[in-house]
């Protein structure tokens, strides 16, 4: 009797994963505490959980430096690119974390009223005295919104920690996003990556309703998004009977497979992605999410989202269907076109500052665009420093909304509070001006050498009308980032108006140090970081 032949198993080089396994291992003995460690412990645990974890996949990516292969049978592709870009995601990690530990002051009596049932009334009274809110995620998701027991679980002093895990499982999964090489992990990591942030917007303690709204907003969308990406990977399977990126590309070069297929499932993967960058026309989740969430968890999301989806947009484009380029690139000029012009002149309408910023998120998606349609080393290159000063920036930029709040402890959003801020807090205006002006692209600011570098590589692939309008964009947005700054130290209050009290919260502020000294230096001397996305521009085989 003839022997059976089986299939070789598939191999798994645990080494080349470890950066994404030490996150995601870190996120299930998170979850883990959440389910079993008392209360008044979980808090402590769960930030030292996800410190080891961030710090730990951050040294595991060092240590592959220089790596270029595949694992997971090709599944995986560990490159510079990704490397890189798993790093600035870690960063932007470890940042959006430290805004949410940022945690209430409050005394013995209130934090003594957690063990015990009282009424409403005695329980608001006692902890009212005792401190002021600044907790920015809701004391108990269950609740709803505006009930007796959501103020009951308020006015106790109760907090949630599984946002910590949320964001690790997140983190993780864009982790995975940004080194997938065939189309089904792209998949799934699309889905590991998204579901955590649906829950996470949905957990401010403030405007709660806006804040549910907001993540069913974003829920809706993005599952429209992502069946729209597994149609495009049930097309271009059907057209090429692979999944694998690499192989994908080899298919196009000899021709084989049915060409509308093809076009038909690179459209609809392409929409997936845009969604996830916020692209004009799949942008409309962006303003609601950015305004509704709590303000972390936008810092994190708005910058860690953009990182993960970039890449992944690049290496479906530039690995799987550098064939098509004819097909894909006149249309993603219109899409860069409309997405630089919709997002400069709807953010220049907005009076709250969250909002402009969203608006703002958008018009800089049409900016990175152009690194990708430049469809060339230089191009990849300029695209990963634009997104490393971005992340950063964006980070910095909601941390220091986050301190500006009324007596109440409430943030002050509207921009009309926001006057004579620079002259109140001095150093709070003057790290939110760098932020803003970096926005702009002005000199000596990280961004500015970002929006050098990506219209400097669309010039050298030949699409020089793009960058014409993305400098009349860059003048109109400088308009509503300006007209910041002139209401935080040259405009009168209104004294109608609540005058903002800027908090001196210690991680927050910290994190604002941070991120605007690395802004500064990154317009000063971006030489380094020039140097090193240039060299982390190539993808695996």
């Amino acid at each position: 009797m003839a022997a059976s032949h089986h299939p070789p198993a598939p191999s798994v080089e645990y080494h080349l994963l470890m950066p994404m396994l030490i996150v995601f291992g870190a996120a299930v003995i998170s979850v883990l505490l959440e389910a079993f460690m008392p209360r008044r412990a979980r808090y402590a645990s769960q930030l030292v959980v996800a410190a080891v974890g961030i710090v730990g996949g951050f040294i595991a990516i060092v240590g592959l430096a220089g790596t270029r292969r595949t694992a997971m049978s090709g599944a995986v592709a560990v490159d510079n690119a990704a490397l890189l870009m798993q790093a600035t995601l870690l960063v932007s990690a470890a940042l959006g974390v430290t805004l949410m530990a940022q945690r209430s002051v409050r005394t013995a009596r209130a934090e003594a009223l957690v063990a015990h049932t009282v009424s409403v009334e005695s329980v608001s009274v006692s902890a009212s005295s005792g401190g002021t809110e600044l907790d920015y995620v809701t004391a108990q998701a269950a609740t709803e919104p505006g009930s007796d027991a959501e103020r009951l679980a308020d006015s106790a002093g109760m907090q949630q920690t599984e946002i910590f895990p949320l964001t690790l499982f997140a983190t993780g999964g864009m982790m995975v996003f940004v080194c997938a090489n065939d189309l089904l992990t792209m998949f799934v990591a699309l889905e590991v990556l998204s579901l955590p942030l649906y829950v996470m917007c949905a957990l401010a303690r403030r405007q709660r309703l806006a804040s549910q709204e907001a993540a069913m907003k974003y829920f809706l969308l993005g599952a429209f998004s992502s069946a729209f990406f597994l149609f495009g990977a049930a097309f271009v399977f059907g057209a090429t009977n692979t999944v694998r990126l690499p192989d994908i590309a080899e298919q196009i070069r000899i021709g084989h497979g049915d060409r509308t297929f093809l076009l038909l499932g690179l459209a609809l993967l392409s929409v997936g992605l845009l969604f996830k960058v916020g692209a004009v026309p799949f942008h409309f989740w962006v303003p609601d999410v950015y305004q509704g969430a709590p303000t972390p968890v936008t810092a994190f999301m708005g910058a860690a989202t953009k990182v993960a989806a970039f890449l992944a947009l690049a290496r479906l484009l530039l690995v799987a269907f550098p064939g098509l380029k004819d097909d894909w690139r006149p249309i993603l000029w219109i899409i860069t076109i409309a997405t630089m012009v919709i997002g400069s002149i709807a953010a220049i309408t907005q009076g709250d500052v969250k909002r402009m910023l969203a608006y703002s998120a958008v018009a800089h998606t049409g900016f990175i665009l152009t690194g990708i349609i430049a469809a060339d080393h230089d191009g990849l290159s300029a695209m990963m420093f634009y997104l490393l000063i971005y992340a950063v920036s964006t980070v910095g930029a909601f941390a220091a909304i986050g301190l500006v709040r009324g007596p109440d402890g409430q943030e002050l959003t509207d921009l009309r509070q926001w006057v004579g801020l620079g002259r109140r807090s001095p150093l709070l205006g003057l790290a939110m001006s760098l932020f803003l002006l970096s926005f702009a692209g002005i000199p000596l600011t990280g961004g500015f050498i970002g929006k050098f570098a990506v219209f400097r590589a669309c010039a050298g692939a030949g699409a020089a009308p793009l960058i014409i309008v993305g400098v009349v964009c860059s003048a109109i947005a400088a308009y509503f980032y300006v007209r910041v700054i002139v209401s935080m130290y040259f405009t009168d209050a209104d004294p109608r108006m609540t005058s903002p009290v800027p908090m001196r919260l210690r991680p927050t502020a910290a994190v604002v140090a941070l991120c605007a000294a690395f802004t500064l230096f990154a317009g000063v001397a971006p030489q380094v970081l020039l140097d090193m996305a240039n060299h982390a521009a190539v993808f695996a085989p």
